[in-house]
Formats: C-alpha cells, sequence, structure tokens
C-alpha cells in the first residue's frame, strides 16, 4: 500500500462518523505536540473497511525539521506481538502443535523450568514448576516470564543482570534468548497469574521451529508479502531511513532525543524479537487490523481475497482468555501501561474488553487491542466494524493517557 493509498476513502457521514466530531481528535492531540509533549502523531479510523479519518501533524524528526507524513516508519515495539500470534495461530491451523503443547517440544530448555517462592534477588528459594509451561501460556502471558524493565520483582532484577532490560546481551541470537529465559525463575506457576513478558518472543521461537524458517522469513513469507505490507520488516534499508521517526522521551525542558535506542533499527538484529522487534508504517499496519476485522461480506481473517486464517480462529484470539472469566486487575500485576487492566481480559496476543462500565472508557465487549512501548496503539471493535490506529514516538506508553483519551474522542465521533 503506498503512501498515496493512506488517505480517507470514504466521506465520515456514510459510515457513521459525524466529520466535526472528528475534528475535535485532531484538536485535542495538536495540544500534545504545540506544548511539546509528543514530537508529532498519525491516527487512521476506519469504518466498515473503509478509511473515514487520517490525520498527521508535528515532526517525525524535531531537530532535522522533518514532518509526519503517511509514509514515516515507526517502531512499533509491543504492536509485534499480535503479528507473532497470528503467525503462531496460523501454524497452529496448520496442525503443528495443539494449545496445550508444552513449549519444551519445541524448546528443550523449557523441559526443568523452576519457580520463584520467596528471598531476593541474589538468594531466591524456589520450587520446580507443577505443570509444564504451554503455547497456550505464551499467547496470553501467563507462563510465569517477565521483562527486566519492569522493576516490580527479584526476578525482573535477575533478567537486568543477566543483560535483559530493553533488549539483550551482546552476541546472543533468538534461540540462545530463549534458553538462557528457560534458565531463570517464573515469577509464579504456569498458568496462575497474568504478567507482561518476553513469552511473544519465545513465541517467535517456537514459530521458528515449528515452521523450519527464521522469523522474518515467516512473517515475510506468510503475512507481509499476502497482505502487501511492503514496509514492515525487522530493520530499516539506508534508503529509507530519512522516513523513520526519531524515538523521544519525556526530558526536564522538553523532549529529548533517545539516539542510541532509535540506532537499533538501523541494522539487521541478531535477535528476530517477536514481542517487540518489527518497524512499520500507517498503512501497512491499516492492512493488518483489516484482515483481523471481522465484517458482514467478510469475516475476519481475510483481506483482498488472501486469508491468513479461519474466522473461528480470529475470533477464538478475540475472548478473554483468563480463568473464570477475570480481568486483568484481578488476574495480572499492574505493569504495563499497554492497555487498562479494569474490564479488560487477554485474549491470545490482544487484551480485550469483557466490561465496559468497569473500564471508565468509551468502547465495546469485545474489543481487542494493544500498544507499543513508544506510545503507538491501535484496536479493532467487531461489534461497530471499527478499527483505530495511533502513531507516535515517544518512550514510556505511560508518559501520558493518550490511549483513553484517543477512545473517548473516536467514540464520541460515532452518531
Amino acid at each position: 500500500m503506498a503512501m498515496t493509498e493512506l488517505k480517507a476513502d470514504v466521506d465520515p457521514a456514510e459510515v457513521g462518523f459525524d466529520p466535526a466530531r472528528l475534528d475535535r481528535i485532531d484538536r485535542h492531540f495538536r495540544r500534545y505536540v504545540d506544548d511539546g509533549r509528543l514530537p508529532g502523531w498519525l491516527i487512521t479510523v476506519s469504518r466498515q473497511g473503509r478509511l473515514a479519518h487520517v490525520s498527521g501533524y508535528g515532526s517525525r524528526d524535531v531537530e532535522s525539521g522533518l514532518p509526519v507524513e503517511a509514509d514515516t516508519l515507526w517502531r512499533i515495539y509491543s504492536m509485534t506481538k499480535p503479528i507473532t500470534s497470528v503467525a503462531a495461530m496460523m501454524l497452529y491451523e496448520e496442525g503443528a502443535f495443539e494449545l496445550n503443547d508444552p513449549v519444551s517440544a519445541f524448546i528443550p530448555s523449557f523441559a526443568d523450568v523452576r519457580v520463584y517462592v520467596a528471598g531476593s534477588e541474589v538468594k531466591p528459594l524456589a520450587v520446580p514448576a507443577t505443570e509444564p509451561v504451554r503455547i497456550w501460556h505464551l499467547l496470553t502471558h501467563t507462563a510465569g516470564l517477565t521483562y527486566g524493565f519492569h522493576r516490580a520483582h527479584p526476578v525482573d532484577a535477575r533478567y537486568r543482570d543477566a543483560g535483559f532490560e530493553f533488549g539483550w546481551p551482546r552476541g546472543m541470537d533468538l534461540a540462545q534468548c530463549c534458553d538462557a529465559w528457560a534458565g531463570q525463575l517464573l515469577l509464579f506457576q504456569p498458568g496462575a497469574e497474568w504478567n507482561y513478558s518476553v513469552a511473544t518472543d519465545v513465541l517467535g521461537r517456537v514459530v521458528e521451529v515449528a515452521s523450519g524458517q527464521s522469523l522474518d522469513e515467516f512473517l515475510s513469507a506468510r503475512i507481509f508479502g499476502p497482505l502487501g505490507m511492503t514496509d514492515t520488516a525487522f530493520w530499516v534499508d539506508e534508503a529509507d531511513m530519512s522516513r523513520m521517526a526519531a524515538l523521544y522521551t519525556p526530558g526536564a525542558g522538553g523532549l529529548r532525543r533517545l539516539e542510541e535506542m532509535g540506532r537499533v533499527a538501523h541494522r539487521p538484529p541478531r535477535v528476530l524479537s517477536g514481542g517487540g522487534g518489527l518497524i512499520s508504517t500507517a498503512a501497512d499496519y491499516h492492512r493488518f487490523t483489516q484482515m483481523l476485522l471481522d465484517r458482514p461480506g467478510s469475516p475476519g481473517g481475510e483481506l483482498d481475497g488472501v486469508r491468513l486464517l479461519g474466522p473461528r480462529t480470529v475470533a477464538y484470539m478475540a475472548i478473554n482468555q483468563l480463568p473464570g472469566g477475570a480481568d486483568l486487575e484481578t488476574f495480572g500485576r499492574p505493569l504495563n501501561a499497554e492497555a487498562p487492566f479494569r474490564g479488560v481480559g487477554f485474549g491470545l496476543g490482544f487484551a480485550v474488553v469483557i466490561d465496559v462500565a468497569a473500564g471508565k472508557t468509551l468502547g465495546s465487549v469485545g474489543e481487542y487491542s494493544w500498544g507499543g512501548l513508544a506510545s503507538t496503539a491501535f484496536w479493532v471493535d467487531p461489534a461497530e466494524e471499527l478499527t483505530v490506529c495511533f502513531y507516535t514516538q515517544l518512550m514510556p506508553s505511560s508518559s501520558y493517557r493518550i490511549r483513553p483519551q484517543l477512545r473517548q474522542l473516536v467514540y464520541q465521533a460515532l452518531v
């Protein structure tokens, strides 16, 4: 999908939006740029498979004075996770595994995992896992894995000590990282709680072993190529570097540029991170959300005659899989800001709204979503046949309440 194609292709009123109310979205988020909270942003809103609203504002590179454009390249970080989850479920549909299969069938180092019980990061007390880590646990973040950057638990500290915070030790590849994570203690018994983690990176390795292809080869051949996602990859060619948005964090006197983390995107990575490694454009990710969207005449899993998943598989991924129908508030550890916790459960690769009133934000039951570390976000709402994506490059994503504000402004525009 070329840059020229990322523009509204329907009168908003034709698909149930009040154009004047849609303008409130842009007015609100322009203030974020004007007062120095964000460098720039790009928003897409579609309904019934038609793009009703596309807008961008501010800079992709503040220092160079380069504006946000339709073909700007964004680090989507954890918005990589739903793509990796789709890849895994494509293999599931081919009979490569069952959801209850142990991860050790594909990554043998997961056969003897141990679970933290008490103690410090230096002298922890641990016991053997009472059941294996299963593929279902990876898809739902209930495996007991974690992230070093959480800074909420002694096991997080052990990840950092081993070189896993926002990256991995130099010289390691994905298979070696998975072995290292299997050698770390789990936070809890598999399936007992929800904790946002490297689980989707491990799932990416399962995709590699089950398919016999490297993760970048599989995604390119089976998802990006068929969907026409020509600008999505784990790194950016020299020729396209000028399109890349710079990465920022809030500083004392305004935005501070993150040079070192920003440079990671400029070369092929040793670790193909299915949990957070992809770079994409708004046009490409829009196509991914349209493939997922289940709407009359186009059941979920298909786009423009290309079917990646069966509609029942997509629907199954988008139901709450947490035991007892619990939400993340009661079953999860309150860590990340990629989704609210009240009234929101977790499916296979997505957060899923199960109680709109509890979440205190407009929306629909069954809406599923995720976001990225640099404040990008998307959601798919089958009830309203709606998809929304937001792109910027500000870390961390908990800096401002962009996501709930975007939701209230999109839904109030539906009339």
